[in-house]
């Protein structure tokens, strides 16, 4: 194909892009989102000022970007000048500056190959030390080409948006890293994924891989509202990896991760799929500078055919209601939705649970060390259940029995509806490309 005719084909992409009709059959064209700032009461990013992203961009600050090399410019390192930033089409981060495509060969460097680096560090001959030496320089070499290209720093009073339906961020981690007032919506993000995993021969006690990227990770970041977002390993699921030392060989991390005492965060109307741990709140027990921060609103999301952390929370004062979660029914590695950790303060209400015959109501909530949860209006395949009083009488005594107190009532919010409501709403309404 000629550069003319290259060129010709992507200004036409453009153009079907921003002509994307709304969900809502024979509504006409989607309405302009990118200067829509936060509702006064929804969630605790509404709180202290509120979250206006980058309404106040002038217009030299609005862009439409199609492709790696003009998202990256329009982010401008990070800056905090007022920006619009609109993603049309599919946006590929693995890719150099002239747009071609790069995979993990491409990344390699140093002499790093996986079968070297396997050999090299195979517990049963290496034993249980951390890796070291040759192929682990080569592979945090290679790790850090590959963040180079995939980590994409957002700053302050910066809005992105989605174009019409169909606007895909692949294989990229979009990284709000000491940032306040940040909208993110409309927008698909997928397979944010680690071409160099970490082998962690001490993680619980049989070793673990370590993964880098997020699709959307925010540390110490400030009123943050990320809203009809769409996140998944969609195309290269890690249950399609090969095993490594005996444990899945995993290629993404979180979905969403909030941590570094973040604080004044509303997450609604997104869909979490097809994931292992889909979003942590707070990253370790002993990260007491989280005390009073991790404020986090979740509501009308969709967690489905997720594995674990939906959210698992530490310290955070967390909002979660009228969520959807689905279980499928061919499932054979869940392992819980709600987690309940250290000084966790969880109110949960009017969500609804999908799950298979074989997994329980018990299964649902998981605690480490946690203290207590909230909990009311929860439907369980169409059957209202009290989840603190199931944890509590099916507690193996590992841990202490939770409580109903976690020391706060939400106040900035809105409807509340009933979990069957909800469920039928959230099924239609959550993920990219569904903005009303």
């Amino acid at each position: 194909m000629s550069r003319r005719a290259c060129g010709l084909t992507a200004a036409l992409a453009l153009l079907a892009a921003l002509a994307v009709p709304s969900a809502q059959a024979g509504t006409g064209p989607a309405r302009d989102i990118s200067r829509d700032t936060l509702a006064a009461d929804d969630g605790w990013a509404a709180t202290d000022g509120g979250t206006t992203g980058g309404a106040a961009a002038d217009d030299a600050h609005v862009f439409t970007v199609t492709d790696r090399a003009g998202l990256v410019r329009a982010l401008d390192g990070g800056s905090a000048t007022p920006k619009i930033i609109k993603i049309a089409g599919t946006i590929d981060a693995n890719t150099d500056d002239r747009g071609r495509s790069l995979d993990c060969a491409d990344y390699a460097t140093d002499g790093y190959r996986t079968d070297r680096y396997l050999a090299a560090y195979d517990p049963r001959t290496f034993g249980s030390a951390k890796p070291s030496g040759p192929q682990e320089e080569a592979r945090k070499a290679s790790a850090s080409r590959q963040a180079e290209r995939v980590e994409l720093n957002v700053g302050s009073n910066t809005t992105i948006v989605g174009l019409g339906g169909s606007a895909v961020l692949k294989g990229g981690s979009l990284q709000v890293h000491d940032a306040d007032n940040v909208i993110i919506r409309n927008l698909e993000l997928r397979d944010a994924y680690d071409c160099f995993p970490l082998w962690q021969p001490n993680t619980g006690g049989l070793g673990d891989w370590k993964t880098a990227y997020d699709n959307i990770w925010l540390r110490g970041a400030t009123h943050v509202w990320i809203d009809h977002v769409t996140a998944s390993d969609k195309g290269r699921p890690d249950a399609d990896e090969p095993t490594r030392f005996g444990r899945n060989y995993l290629r993404h991390d979180g979905l969403l991760d909030i941590t570094n005492a973040s604080d004044l965060i509303t997450v609604s109307w997104s869909r979490f799929a097809d994931h292992d741990k889909a979003m942590l709140i707070g990253n370790g027990d002993t990260a007491t500078g989280d005390r009073g921060k991790l404020r986090v609103t979740l509501h009308h999301n969709e967690f489905d055919s997720v594995v674990q952390r939906a959210p698992r929370v530490r310290f955070g004062q967390v909002h979660l209601y009228n969520n959807r979660y689905v279980v499928p029914g061919d499932v054979h590695d869940y392992r819980y939705s709600i987690g309940v950790s250290t000084e966790s303060a969880v109110y949960a209400e009017n969500n609804s649970f999908t799950t298979p015959g074989h997994i329980e109501a018990a299964d649902l909530v998981k605690s480490w060390n946690g203290s207590a949860l909230h909990a009311k209006g929860s439907l369980f395949n169409g059957y209202p259940v009290d989840l603190l009083a199931i944890n509590n009488a099916y507690n193996s005594g590992s841990e202490r029995d939770l409580t109903a107190d976690v020391g706060w009532v939400p106040a900035s919010h809105g409807r509340v509806d009933s979990a069957e409501r909800a469920a039928h709403d959230v099924e239609r309404g959550a993920g990219a490309g569904r903005v009303r």
